[in-house]
């Protein structure tokens, strides 16, 4: 049997007349009745774009030159913005990338839940739209080809790294160093051998995470560790699984001294982390999201306060700050293990920390059978169903849900009333400027409340 031949591209520019948006920032064309899926395009714009992708129901294609641009087309703050896959919106002006994001919430509401909220709140948004990043994944790459090592995200629509020397969105302690880290990591033995870096940045240190695949040289660990000194970095090695990660910068023989931190100034908080654990990449909406939560949830003395899928005790802390019993339950005992040091750390006894499976009836754990007043839930993507099924047996008078995808929230928001709750407020929050990432908050209140 021969192999089924590549179909071959145009190699001529389309002219593609843009329509709408995408989910994924993407400015979608119809040629002949067939879609068009043009990458750095804006909706109202005639731009010449070359084919990249073909396929029976679709084509995609790359911006080359804005004949007509609209008013929301901005120059991208970074250089690499039109190779590198780290964000797809820096083409677009902050103000309608906002808009792009409450209209995609908006509509997630219609499709999948077929409700609305009675209240749209105003978008949460930082006046700092670069450097904000303090959480990313950087891949690593030797390229025989060129005889060089490439550090930075992937090229979009490709598995390709992006040669990048700078990165204008990760805090500037990682972001302008990368071309230092490059140098670093070309002059290592084990050159070839380093799969990812691990960025993860607090309020006062920020630390990398190298993911060696087999063990270093004592000469590369020298230079890992002079490079912490250099750069005033915290270095860790990771050999394996994520349980061998482990710091060499600054030398420390607890375990437990390996921890960065944050401030929650409006409630006199510091909250204690691993670098591979989950915070949120946002420093100043993180801050903030917190304050509209704790307010719309209004903890009064004598309440019973659940936060489900609590992490490290982001919510669940500040929550305790304002009074009641607070229960934080988590599926990763190790986050639970980091809520209880933070409860310890801040000197709350209001606030227990618990180890659960949220993907079954929790009702009838102990922790849960005296009831709660207020809920906070922030899932993962995948969203939470089924909790929310089991959520509404405890007849809480309030819930905020904090979402990262606007299509399980809708979802799941339509559990909710169909299960006698309200919409009463829902708005986004920009915790990911220049990227389509939608983060999105609501509130529900009991129907007879």
């Amino acid at each position: 049997m021969s192999k089924r031949r590549r179909k071959v591209l145009p190699q001529e520019p389309v002219r593609c007349a843009i329509e709408t948006l995408s989910h994924d920032g993407r400015g979608i064309a119809r040629q002949e009745g067939k879609t068009q899926f043009v990458d750095g395009a804006l909706p109202g714009e005639t731009v010449m774009a070359k084919m990249v992708s073909s396929r029976r129901k679709f084509d995609e294609l790359r911006t080359l030159e804005v004949l007509e641009p609209v008013p929301e087309r901005q120059a991208p703050p970074c250089e690499y913005a039109d190779l590198c896959g780290g964000c797809s919106l820096q083409h677009m002006s902050g103000d309608a990338q906002i808009r792009f994001k409450e209209d995609t919430l908006r509509e997630h509401f219609a499709h999948f839940g077929g409700i609305e909220p009675e209240h749209w709140e105003a978008p949460m948004r930082s006046e700092r739209t670069t450097g904000y990043r303090r959480k990313a994944r950087l891949g690593v790459r030797y390229v025989r080809a060129r005889a060089s090592v490439l550090v930075g995200f992937r090229e979009k629509r490709n598995n390709f790294l992006t040669d990048i020397d700078r990165c204008v969105v990760l805090d500037p302690r990682i972001g302008e160093r990368i071309t230092p880290l490059r140098e670093l990591l070309q002059g290592l033995d084990a050159y070839d051998r380093i799969a990812q870096v691990e960025v993860a940045c607090g309020d006062d240190a920020a630390a990398l995470v190298f993911r060696n695949m087999e063990a270093l040289s004592e000469r590369d660990r020298n230079r890992l560790i002079d490079f912490g000194q250099a750069h005033d970095l915290h270095i860790y090695l990771q050999p394996k699984g994520p349980d061998t990660v482990h710091r060499i910068w600054p030398a420390s023989g607890d375990a437990s001294e390996e921890r960065l931190d944050y401030r929650l100034e409006a409630f006199d908080l510091t909250l204690r982390f691993h670098p591979m654990d989950f915070t949120q990449v946002n420093a100043d909406i993180n801050r903030a999201m917190i304050n509209r939560a704790v307010d719309w949830l209004d903890v009064q003395p004598g309440e019973r306060v659940l936060d489900l899928f609590c992490g490290l005790g982001n919510f669940t802390l500040p929550l305790a700050r304002r009074g009641g019993q607070v229960v934080g339950v988590e599926g990763d005992e190790a986050m639970v293990r980091r809520g209880r040091e933070n409860a310890r750390l801040n000197g709350l006894d209001n606030v227990t920390f618990y180890g659960a499976d949220l993907q079954g009836d929790f009702t009838r754990e102990p922790w849960a059978r005296e009831g709660f007043d207020k809920i906070l839930i922030d899932p993962p993507r995948s969203g939470a169903e089924d909790v929310c099924r089991y959520l509404t047996a405890f007849g809480a008078r309030r819930i905020v849900y904090v979402s990262c995808n606007p299509a399980t929230l809708a979802r799941d928001a339509g559990v909710m009333v169909r299960n006698g709750y309200r919409l009463v407020r829902a708005g986004v929050m920009d915790m990911f400027p220049h990227t389509t990432h939608v983060e999105s908050i609501a509130l529900f209140e009991r129907a007879n409340h």
